[in-house]
This record gives C-alpha cells, structure tokens and sequence, in this order.
C-alpha cells in the first residue's frame, strides 16, 4: 500500500517536473528545438518516462496548453471578481481578455507548438476535440458577457472575431517580439468602444 502511494507521488512529482521544464524551454528556444529528449533531460526523468505520462510530444503539448486554461477556467468560475462572478459584465469582459492574452503571450511557443502537433494525423482528430473544449469555453464565456452588456450585438460572431485575432500570423509574430502589453491595451480599446456603441 505504502509502496503504491510512493509510486503515484512520484508519478505527480514527474508530471509536474516535466511540465515545468516544457514551460521553461519552450519559453527560451524555438518549438522546434524542444524535443522529448531535451525535455526529459531538463526534467530529470527518462525519455521513457516523458512517453508514458503523455504518450506523445503532441500529447505534451495539449496537456501544457489544457493545465493552463485549465487554470483561467477556475478564475472565470470560482475567482475574485473582477475575473470571477460580482463584478459588470463590461469589466469582467475586459478582465478575461487581459487574462486571455496574458496566457497567449507566455505561451507563444507552447501554441505554436500546438499548431505543429495538429499537423500529425495520427493526433488531429484528439487535438480537435481538446483544442475545441478551451476554445467552447473562452468563446461562451466572452459571447455571454458580450450578450449581457449588449443584447443588441452579434455577441456569438464578435467573440469570434476576438479570438480569432489571438491566432492571426502578425498578432502571433508581435507577441513573440514582446508586444503581450501593446496587444492588450489595443484589445481592451477596441471592446471597450464596441460595447459603448
């Protein structure tokens, strides 16, 4: 029994160890120069290891990506406004896109890692759907509050628009150059003058 307990806390402490160290790399080099090995290697564990916690490099990824809206999600749900529920769906609005953004800026490479993972077929069909749970929930989340402030737009199509920006090459090609900040103050900007009319 102690044995089994030993084995699982070992298997989170792994888990957490190669994610924290996909993170890192990813932050300082190129997607395409973060392979398992060097990942298991800046880890501590085995590449062995690495394949069997995630399966894949691509799983990886998808599992780096999904702990990280994962944490915005909690935010969103159960956080303080204005993020969470209390605040006006105006602030809370402008608070998720900031948040948003701030995920897409520290994440460029983890994307751009994402989006060289859907290429592999044996994967895009689990991409897909994991890809699309992120994608539901931030969309829903920012046509409700669209719809809330203001019933007269097309809250579903705007949300749309919004996060598609996140994804568009020169927008991508800013935040890699460190432009998360100018991106943000221009978002908020603009959303704040759709929804003043």
């Amino acid at each position: 029994m102690a044995e089994g307990r030993r084995e699982r806390a070992d298997a989170a402490r792994n888990r957490r160890a190669i994610l924290k160290a996909t993170e890192r790399l990813l932050a300082e080099h190129p997607p395409e120069q973060v392979s398992v090995e060097r990942i298991a290697a800046a880890a501590g564990v085995g590449k062995g290891t690495v394949f069997h916690r995630f399966g894949s490099r691509a799983g990886l990824m998808r599992e780096l990506m999904l702990e990280r809206a994962h944490a915005l999600h909690e935010a969103v749900t159960d956080g303080p406004p204005p993020l969470g529920p209390g605040a006006p769906p105006s602030q809370r609005l402008l608070a998720f896109l900031d948040a948003v953004v701030d995920v897409v800026g520290r994440n460029k490479g983890l994307l751009a890692a994402l989006g060289q993972a859907a290429t592999a077929p044996r994967d895009a069909q689990e991409d897909s759907r994991e890809q699309h749970s992120v994608y539901g929930f931030w969309h829903g989340h920012i046509s409700a509050l669209i719809a809330e402030e203001r019933p007269d737009l097309d809250a579903e199509l705007l949300a749309h628009i919004l996060l598609g920006a996140l994804q568009n090459g020169p927008i991508v090609r800013l935040l890699g150059q460190g432009g998360t900040r100018r991106l943000a103050v221009s978002l908020r900007l603009l959303v704040t003058r759709m929804l003043e009319g």
